[in-house]
């Protein structure tokens, strides 16, 4: 029988009081139609989440800052058959509960609009071309090359426009213009729509006015309207219930639940559903509705031969053999080389070669293994926390002798004085590995280090961390300062001589760490993400208007640009050449950059693409990021680079939401970061410029 007939046969055989079961996240088994009990609840943010043993992978805004889909996809492909063996030896031991299914929350394509929102880290960074392209890597790897024989099924969220605060996230209302619902919140979903994602979830809060898992205009108009989505939309844990307890929109469970249902909520992830019976009896919903919403849950479980019998399938080999194994630890370790980031290199201090004779590392993340995992994590049995990865690197260097001292507190002040490093501690290097971890940043609930419900109040390094940092400082020492963390931190630049961003770079970010510090890896890793250069420098948080947010509207100076990062060789962008001086509607132009390494190491550039209108409106982007390609260059070589724009790059987005080509002049930019001054300031080389005429 065809899967679509097995369906609505299916469904024809099931009370009522059955199929409504069958919409909540855990669904129990129909015994006498051989529907098995499942779970829908499972997280793989960056490894396989909260089911024991897995290979932990950087966090997800770490695997943005490499630059790198295919890396990305290479990443989610070893989780999936993690998550696979997972469920097939879960499957044979009779244990169908949470975390164990085939059905995973995950990505995460909120804009990261505000460094102050402590899930930013489970994002792919501020800019909407970015996200989409890691995004859509992170859902074909996860869910495999036949979208009807899915190896998972992944899932695009949280719809839309989310970027806390977390503290109001059950009660506020996004207000945004159509031009920034159309040009920043929504592009990046629209991708994945368009790539075959087989989840949609809604977010907790309301989008102008409507709560976003009953919103007509999401859902209905554009999701299912406009994009033609085909899969299940799944409620956020516990949303539909903030309609009638929070928002207020509603006055009882019945009227919440049939909202979601009739908006087009398939899944409820919660306990709201169980109102349906209810709903139903009053006429709130129709048993029809009811079946819409079964069979598109019934087709994934189908996709993902939850039916066929243990074992089978072309999954069904997969086993505990591949969990955590030695090719995907190695995996992890690449993905944290690539996504470290370089800030800052005074005088060549990095990489450290044999000449420093004492090193001592100061500092609260240094021993932290909090500072590997960030959010949504595994457990794995290899962790290596920075202070182990420098120790290990220097076992066998009988000429440095390595010392560690906490120094500071990772959450609050000191309660004893600061240890002063002056005539009683002599050392030539110290690395002062700071920062955030996740009880600062995180989910409401999980931070419990966080005074704002997991966001922060401020992006400033903590104030008792910088104290110590300006106590060595005093000393006179040289500074290797190591953050840790999930966002942007701002801290003053010349308190340090070396800066390097480590993100929570997963189980082996120690060992990485180490590897950049004493160059036998170059670092290579972009910041996916604007370091503005204070607090002061950001619009209201509750704010969802993109003016002066993000590289692409802030008019200010930066700590850092979106899309800096340093080596330790050196680039040149010799030229940008374009095959046409024009384009129109539905053409093409390819731009063909030539990169060379003008310095002494061989290493992988991060060539970045960026557009300008010539006289764009005020409320157009400064510049928009529309291709990038992480290469490998020899020292002392050259290399071209090709990409491909289609007219759609040069659309604009006007006050309706409405995508045109808007006629005149652009720029066309090859860089190695945001077009911006201080990039160039700090080290990046000269971007390359030529016009083109959209006609």
């Amino acid at each position: 029988m065809e899967r679509e007939a097995k369906i609505a046969e299916l469904i024809s055989q099931m009370t009522l009081e059955e199929k409504i079961s069958q919409l909540l996240y855990k669904s129990p088994a129909i015994e006498r139609l051989g529907i098995p009990e499942y779970n829908w609840w499972n997280e793989c943010l960056h490894g396989v989440a909260r089911a024991g043993i897995a290979t932990v992978f950087p966090q997800a805004i770490a695997m943005a800052a490499a630059f790198d889909d295919a890396l990305v996809k290479e990443i989610a492909a070893a989780i999936s058959d993690e998550a696979r063996a997972k469920y097939n030896e879960a499957v044979k031991q009779g244990n169908r509960g949470q975390y164990w299914g085939l059905t995973f929350w995950t990505p995460n394509i909120n804009i990261f609009r505000d460094p102050r929102w402590g899930r930013g880290q489970e994002t792919y960074g501020e800019d909407p071309y970015l996200t989409a392209r890691i995004g859509l890597a992170m859902v074909q790897g996860l869910q495999g090359e036949d979208p009807e024989n899915l190896k998972l099924a992944a899932c695009a969220k949280h719809y839309a426009v989310h970027s806390g605060p977390e503290k109001d996230r059950h009660t506020f209302n996004a207000v945004v213009t159509k031009k920034d619902l159309w040009e920043t919140y929504l592009p990046a979903f629209k991708a994945l729509v368009n790539g075959g994602v087989e989840t949609v979830m809604g977010a907790y809060n309301r989008t102008l006015d409507e709560p976003c898992c009953a919103s007509n205009l999401l859902i209905k108009d554009i999701l299912r309207g406009k994009w033609k989505f085909k899969g299940h939309f799944v409620s956020d844990c516990w949303a539909i219930r903030d309609f009638h307890e929070y928002h207020k929109i509603t006055q009882t469970p019945e009227e919440s639940a049939a909202l979601a249902l009739n908006a087009g909520c398939d899944l409820n992830c919660g306990c709201t559903y169980p109102f349906l019976t209810v709903a139903h009896k009053k006429g709130l919903v129709t048993e029809d509705t009811i079946n819409i919403s079964l069979a598109r849950l019934l087709r994934t479980r189908f996709k993902l031969g939850m039916f066929d019998p243990p074992g089978k399938g072309k999954y069904g080999k997969l086993n505990r053999k591949i969990i955590n194994c030695e090719k995907h630890r190695k995996l992890a370790l690449k993905a944290a080389h690539k996504s470290i980031v370089l800030l800052k290199n005074d005088n060549n201090l990095l990489p450290l070669d044999s000449s420093p004779k004492k090193i001592v590392v100061v500092g609260p993340a240094a021993a932290n293994p909090h500072t590997l995992f960030g959010n949504y994590y595994g457990v794995s049995s290899h962790f290596t926390t920075i202070l182990e990865g420098l120790a290990g690197k220097v076992s066998d260097k009988f000429g440095i002798n390595l010392d560690y001292r906490q120094g500071c507190l990772m959450y609050s002040e000191n309660s004893k004085s600061l240890v002063h490093y002056g005539e009683a501690n002599i050392t030539d290097v110290v690395i002062a590995v700071m920062g955030l971890d996740g009880a600062m940043e995180g989910e409401e609930g999980d931070a419990i280090a966080s005074d704002s419900n997991g966001d922060r109040a401020s992006i400033e390094l903590p104030a008792w961390q910088l104290k110590f940092l300006q106590k060595i400082r005093e000393a006179g020492k040289k500074i290797i300062l190591v953050l840790t963390g999930g966002s942007a931190i701002a801290f003053p630049e010349d308190m340090v001589d070396a800066v390097i961003y480590a993100w929570y770079p997963g189980e082996s970010g120690g060992k990485a760490v180490a590897d950049i510090i004493f160059g036998d890896v170059n670092p290579s890793g972009k910041l996916p993400v604007t370091f503005p250069a204070s607090t002061a420098q950001l619009p209201a948080y509750e704010d969802y208007s993109m003016k002066g947010r993000t590289y692409r509207y802030l008019t200010e100076k930066p700590l850092y640009p979106f899309g800096f990062g340093l080596s330790y060789t050196s680039f040149r962008f010799d030229s940008i050449d374009l095959s046409a001086q024009s384009i129109s509607a539905g053409g093409r132009v390819t731009a063909s950059v030539t990169v060379s390494n003008t310095g002494k190491m061989d290493a992988d550039e991060v060539v970045q693409l960026y557009i300008t209108r010539d006289n764009r409106s005020d409320d157009e982007p400064l510049f928009s990021l529309k291709g990038f390609r992480r290469v490998f260059i020899k020292a002392g070589k050259s290399i071209k680079v090709d990409f491909e724009l289609q007219s759609s790059a040069f659309e604009t987005v006007n006050a309706e939401g409405e995508y045109g080509l808007a006629a005149g002049s652009y720029t066309i930019i090859a860089a190695d970061a945001a077009p911006a001054a201080v990039a160039v300031e700090k080290g990046a080389p000269a971007p390359v410029k030529a016009k083109i005429s959209v006609k």
